[in-house]
């Protein structure tokens, strides 16, 4: 049922008012999933990273995106499947319908979370906190360091976590010069993840 596409750097998956009718398995690669405020400055709302599923809200009724899925620096291969093939497969089998479930509660907890950190939270905050949360979903452990390698400029950064470049560039410097981190072009290397608040 599921067609493989491979996709070159920084092409679109789908864009806002394109018909939300497939869902997408990402097997390589990074992709973003963002939208435009009226004034056109991007909002990163999350990053896909391999063995992930996006673009489902067509599952649940949406008929158009509402965003844009954009790919990151790599390549990326990915299936998709037609919503009716995969919700004729969710009436079929419990599991896949509970993991589902289960997927959607936890898109909804990001949601509120990210919400709270904008309230609650400064941009140096935020900053950090997209460091430590990246670095231990995603990182590798180099001896007693963390090394997180990724596909994202200052700009990405700045726009997940609502701030600006600007501001993302004098953290990690910060950051940086206190030996908190290292960080080069595609990688961030943490040397301490107590001590990184």
């Amino acid at each position: 049922m599921m067609k493989t596409e491979k996709r070159t750097r920084y092409s679109m998956v789908y864009m806002p008012g394109d018909p939300s009718d497939e869902i997408y398995f990402l097997a390589k690669g990074t992709i973003k999933i963002g939208t435009h405020s009226s004034d056109g400055k991007e909002v990163i709302k999350s990053l896909i990273h391999p063995l992930a599923m996006f673009g489902e809200l067509g599952i649940i009724g949406e008929k158009e995106r509402q965003d844009y899925a954009q790919v990151l620096r790599d390549e990326v291969i990915l299936y998709s499947l037609k919503n009716d093939d995969f919700r004729q497969m969710m009436r079929k089998n419990f599991d896949l319908c509970s993991q589902v479930m289960s997927s959607f509660g936890q898109r909804l907890m990001r949601a509120e979370n990210k919400l709270e950190s904008l309230i609650f939270k400064d941009a140096r905050t935020r900053i950090i906190d997209f460091i430590k949360d990246s670095v231990s979903d995603r990182g590798r452990r180099v001896g007693f360091e963390m090394l997180l390698k990724h596909s994202l400029t200052h700009q990405d950064i700045a726009n997940i976590t609502c701030t600006s470049r600007q501001t993302v560039t004098l953290v990690l410097n910060d950051l940086k010069k206190s030996d908190l981190i290292y960080f080069n072009r595609g990688k961030i290397l943490v040397r301490d993840m107590a001590k990184l608040a």
